[in-house]
């Protein structure tokens, strides 16, 4: 038996932890770590609202492993550096941790397996943030899907009851090393403010939400989606829960799960689409690059009320209806002709649930460049979404409160002028 770490990342949670599962299982001593990665954080602003959320989550994570004898080893720095460091420090064999699928982070774990190697420690992953993983839901002849409707049907298929089984921490905790390191660093240590300025969903899984997901899920008016991305974001609660929940109470909101493991496939078969399109005759389109345009679409003063409340909404909250994005989304690549790729990274730095496979899958498929996107010549109509989904101007009125006044802003584009350009932008570069 081996002495372990298990290293945190987006999994801040003991229970139906697989990962933890796995290195208390195997291991007569297990050192729980967590590594605030600066070569992320120095790329962020000081007071962003995620920063805070997984420092608080942190603590929590803490005092849960000091009420069970054990505790969190918590340092700053260069993960590539910091779990070599640590290894050496506690003299461990083997250091455990959750897969993750990005790019960025499969190239800094190929590292680290390398350079552990050569110290003689294993360094060993665990599938936990999905239900299926890799090429675990492939096509007959092992290629990857790239349409979803099929992807979900083979899911579907393969699913059974293992795949909701919870991973049972607690039958091994008499594992978890019995230490005490120092106080959490603050975030002021970091950098970073400690104010709160958004609101963070709460933990608990809606249930009754959830039911009524397949009839309210459109309304941005009405709390109608479980607000629980920013959760399995970060992994303070289990996917493998929330699908067995979701798989008794409503197969819509599981088909939403299900796009979640879609993405992250693609994006770990397809890792070229953090920056090129999908459909690569796509990467062809001339684009406007106009940044007055893009700062009015930013700032929600388009003129177009249903996506001005959004963008509102989404800077005062980092949340953003999952309706109202595909609306916004549309609006800044097919009315505006913005490149995708400047949306995205808005996206990215505003909304709390952020999250890489997922924002790059749903921008490419409103942009009509992505997998299972949408063809480029349907243009969403931001009145005609409003009258359909926001009828009473509900939804609006919250966030654009001078709407219907001589103090709203103009509309800074034409409809029917945007729609038959980005038709013709579309097709010429399209063409073979």
């Amino acid at each position: 038996m081996s002495t372990a770490l298990f290293w945190h990342r987006r999994d801040l949670r003991i229970s139906d932890n697989a990962g933890l599962y796995k290195a208390l299982k195997h291991s007569a001593q297990v050192i729980p770590v967590f590594i605030f990665d600066s070569t992320i954080l120095e790329l962020l602003p000081k007071n962003d609202q995620r920063v805070l959320f997984i420092h608080r989550e942190i603590q929590k994570l803490k005092e849960s492993y000091r009420t069970l004898g054990s505790d969190l080893a918590v340092v700053y720095g260069d993960p590539k550096v910091e779990i070599l460091s640590l290894a050496k420090k506690f003299e461990v064999n083997r250091v455990y941790t959750n897969r993750d699928y990005e790019p960025n982070a499969i190239a800094r774990d190929q590292y680290l397996f390398d350079q552990l190697q050569k110290e003689q420690i294993e360094f060993i992953g665990a599938k936990d943030q999905v239900i299926f993983e890799k090429n675990e839901v492939t096509k007959d002849d092992g290629l990857p899907y790239t349409i979803y409707t099929p992807y979900a049907r083979k899911w579907k298929a393969k699913l059974t009851d293992y795949h909701f089984k919870a991973y049972p921490t607690e039958k091994y905790f008499s594992n978890l090393h019995a230490f005490q390191t120092e106080p959490l660093i603050s975030l002021q240590e970091m950098g970073f403010e400690e104010q709160k300025t958004q609101p963070f969903p709460e933990r608990l899984t809606p249930s009754d939400i959830i039911q009524k997901y397949h009839e309210q899920r459109d309304i941005p008016a009405v709390l109608g989606t479980s607000r629980l991305s920013l959760h399995l974001r970060f992994g303070t609660i289990s996917i493998r829960s929330l699908a067995k929940e979701a798989m008794a109470l409503n197969e819509k909101y599981l088909n939403e799960l299900i796009w979640r493991d879609f993405y992250q496939a693609i994006l770990f078969h397809f890792p070229q689409t953090v920056a090129h399109a999908f459909k690569p005759a796509y990467d062809r389109i001339v684009w406007e690059h106009n940044e007055a345009d893009f700062t009015a679409w930013c700032e929600g003063k388009t003129g177009y009320p249903l996506v001005d409340a959004g963008m509102r909404e989404l800077n005062a909250t980092g949340f953003m209806h999952n309706r109202v994005r595909m609306v916004v989304a549309s609006f800044l690549t097919k009315h505006l002709l913005i490149d995708w790729r400047w949306g995205e990274r808005y996206f990215a730095e505003k909304l709390l649930d952020f999250e890489l496979a997922s924002n790059i899958g749903g921008w490419q498929w409103a942009a009509g460049c992505g997998c299972d996107a949408a063809p480029y010549f349907r243009v969403f109509n931001p009145e005609a979404q409003q009258k359909k989904f926001d009828p009473k101007f509900t939804y609006i009125k919250k966030w654009v409160p001078e709407y219907g006044t001589p103090n709203y802003t103009q509309p800074i584009v034409d409809h029917k002028m945007a729609r038959e350009r980005v038709l013709l932008r579309f097709k010429t570069a399209l063409q073979p």
